[in-house]
């Protein structure tokens, strides 16, 4: 298998950005405290006030340890947090004039993250919860005990700091929050996608297995009996060339049978050979052709500097005769088959003149047990992509400008195994 790529939970991420915007408030609560204090405008209760932004201080930090644990974040737990930053929020507001305060309406702020990041039914729940603390504050809260005309002027410039805080918040934050959910929503579609491919893979791999099993005693009944004609009509060259054309693809067959067996061992032992692509793609078309000997071609090998050096797979290899054989079957006159690379991928590209792919059925390709031919399973291009992909790379289809189709594989260098 390759190495698969680890993902943070989205509600992990989060997490941390709640952690550092409840850092950000935190210092702007502390720095209006402070400020108040030491410029005596209003008078408040400072110690109430301390033990509260400490009480937050110490929740930040227990929070960000917390995240530094294997545990997962739950949706409830990130719920929970929400819920303490309106319970922290409505405390300092009792303390400092309740509905009055014009920071009142950071309440906004966690309910629009809830909506953004959790399901229905919590941000119901906190909206509750804002909405039954709001409405306690209209009635019991301590006054800041300054006459109305400062009251007014501070409750002006507030509004205006309240509006930018929360502005700024849910610009920056909130849509990174959505945007991440979006991004693992995504993730977690390709990942039933790949399961669903590798389910396909299982089912075709176990056939294949069986069908090379038993194939092997019919192709050594027809090798024999081809060596019998042979011998018995030994005077008549055409028939000759007939018979040993017959012998050399029975031959094949069982080449391709056997090199199924290693290439499977040698899968499991990790036995794989480092080669240049140069290398890797001249050994497949010399391959390709014995199997195809109809097909004509003009091969080009281009590219700054050596060939990259690279550890394919045996089902890569095979990937690329597929390809190859599914040109030939469009048209298997003068085919293009080029080798290039840069700094970032190797591409092969292989160009036919056959009809193309119609449009209507372009999204189909590739999908298990589809065809565009009167013959075969509809099994070489999926088997195809989903090699080239498990390796990091791509294969695409495109009707050329000129006529017929252009298909490009392409890999990232150093292709191997994990």
């Amino acid at each position: 298998m390759y190495a698969p790529v680890k993902w943070l939970s989205a509600t992990r991420l989060n997490l941390h950005l709640l952690i550092l915007i409840r850092i950000l408030v935190l210092a702007a609560q502390a720095g209006s405290v402070v400020l108040a204090y030491s410029t005596h405008m209003v008078e408040l209760p400072w110690l109430s006030l301390g033990i509260t932004l400490g009480i937050s201080g110490v929740f930040c930090l227990v929070s960000a340890l917390r995240l530094q644990g294997p545990w997962p974040v739950t949706e409830v737990e990130y719920g929970a947090q929400l819920a303490f930053d309106l319970l922290i929020h409505s405390v300092l507001l009792y303390f400092t004039g309740g509905s009055t305060n014009p920071f009142v309406s950071y309440y906004l702020v966690p309910l629009t993250i809830a909506a953004a990041t959790l399901p229905w039914l919590f941000t119901l729940l906190l909206a509750g919860l804002a909405l039954a603390s709001y409405t306690v504050l209209l009635m019991w809260y301590e006054p800041l005990g300054i006459d109305p005309i400062h009251q007014a002027t501070l409750q002006v410039y507030g509004m205006w700091l309240s509006f930018a805080l929360a502005a700024v918040i849910i610009t920056f934050f909130v849509a990174r929050m959505a945007e991440e959910l979006r991004r693992q929503e995504q993730r977690q579609a390709d990942r039933r996608e790949e399961h669903l491919r590798d389910q396909q893979l299982l089912a075709v791999a176990t056939q294949a297995a069986g069908a090379a099993h038993e194939l092997g005693t019919p192709l050594a009944t027809m090798s024999v009996l081809l060596g019998e004609l042979r011998q018995d009509h030994q005077h008549d060259p055409a028939l000759q060339d007939d018979l040993a054309l017959l012998q050399s693809q029975i031959r094949l067959c069982k080449e391709s049978l056997q090199q199924l067996v290693r290439a499977a061992e040698a899968d499991r032992r990790q036995a794989i050979r480092e080669q240049t692509a140069r290398e890797w793609v001249e050994s497949v078309l010399q391959r390709w052709h014995l199997m195809r000997p109809e097909a004509t071609y003009a091969y080009h090998c281009d590219g700054p500097g050596s060939p990259p050096w690279l550890m394919p797979p045996a089902d890569l290899s095979q990937s690329l005769m597929n390809l190859l054989n599914n040109a030939t079957d469009a048209c298997a006159r003068d085919l293009e088959i080029r080798l290039d690379w840069d700094v970032q991928e190797i591409r092969v590209t292989i160009r036919d003149h056959g009809p193309g792919v119609p449009l209507a059925i372009a999204e189909q390709i590739g999908r298990p047990f589809f065809t565009t031919k009167g013959k075969g399973f509809g099994l070489g291009l999926f088997l195809s992509q989903a090699s080239v992909n498990r390796a990091g790379g791509t294969v695409k289809l495109y009707n050329h400008e000129d006529g017929g189709t252009l298909t490009e594989l392409s890999l990232p260098h150093g292709v191997a195994r994990a």
